[in-house]
């Protein structure tokens, strides 16, 4: 991967006829945050929160000192990330409290969120372990919850959701099926969406027949693998 050209700084100090190659380097400057936000979406994403800042700047073609002109600690790059994360998943339950069918707004919405949780290791460290950054957890706490309590009382309103279902219930089942997507990558990376299925049949107050699930249980073979120490396991299915 090809070193993008360190940052300069003091561009402020430049003698008049050179203050208009300070625009380039500014230029420059936004673009290095842009790449170091890339490599550090998908650095934290695969590995997660214990990823050094040397991993992102190696991932993103820059020096380490570009990273931390940009970012002065992991803690401030790993915020502006999770918070990009919780307000996607914000602005996509509002679209699904948009729609015409409110059990299909509440299960899509389901599944978007446990695909988020399933696909991003550090969105599970920060929202199911909350001892990173505190802050953040209240921010997507404070975030989502309107929202989710729209999403369920419409459901429910509709007569299509169980009455005893809250809205803390969404962000369980997230959990779950996150932790079980972690669980089985390395042999049904997608299995989740079986039981995505399951639940939600469960959640309806009644029904004349039970969905077709999207995928088959696993194998008497793929069980085998799951259940072997972690180190033994095949590596991780894309």
């Amino acid at each position: 991967m090809t070193v993008q050209a360190e940052e300069t700084s003091g561009a402020s100090e430049r003698p008049p006829h050179l203050a208009a190659e300070a625009r380039p380097l500014r230029r420059d400057a936004e673009r290095n945050r842009q790449r170091i936000l890339a490599a550090a979406a998908e650095v934290f994403t695969e590995r997660g929160l214990d990823a050094s800042l040397d991993e992102v700047a190696r991932a993103a073609g820059v020096g380490i000192g570009t990273v931390y002109r940009r970012f002065p600690d992991k803690e401030s790059l790993i915020r502006e990330l999770f918070r990009e994360r919780i307000d996607a998943l914000v602005t996509v339950a509002e679209q699904c409290c948009a729609a015409a069918d409110p059990w299909q707004g509440l299960a899509s919405y389901l599944e978007f969120a446990a695909a988020a949780m399933a696909d991003d290791l550090a969105l599970r460290q920060l929202m199911m372990f909350g001892t990173y950054d505190r802050d953040q957890v209240c921010y997507a706490r404070d975030r989502m919850r309107p929202v989710i309590i729209r999403l369920v009382r419409r459901a429910q309103a509709s007569g299509d959701l169980r009455t005893d279902f809250e809205a803390t219930d969404v962000k369980m089942i997230a959990f779950m099926l996150g932790s079980l997507a972690e669980y089985a990558a390395a042999v049904t990376p997608q299995v989740w969406r079986r039981y995505l299925g399951m639940l939600l049949d469960g959640l309806r107050p009644s029904r004349d027949a039970v969905a077709a699930l999207p995928l088959p249980a696993p194998s008497a073979d793929e069980l085998g693998e799951l259940m072997r120490p972690r180190g033994q396991r095949p590596a991780v299915r894309r």
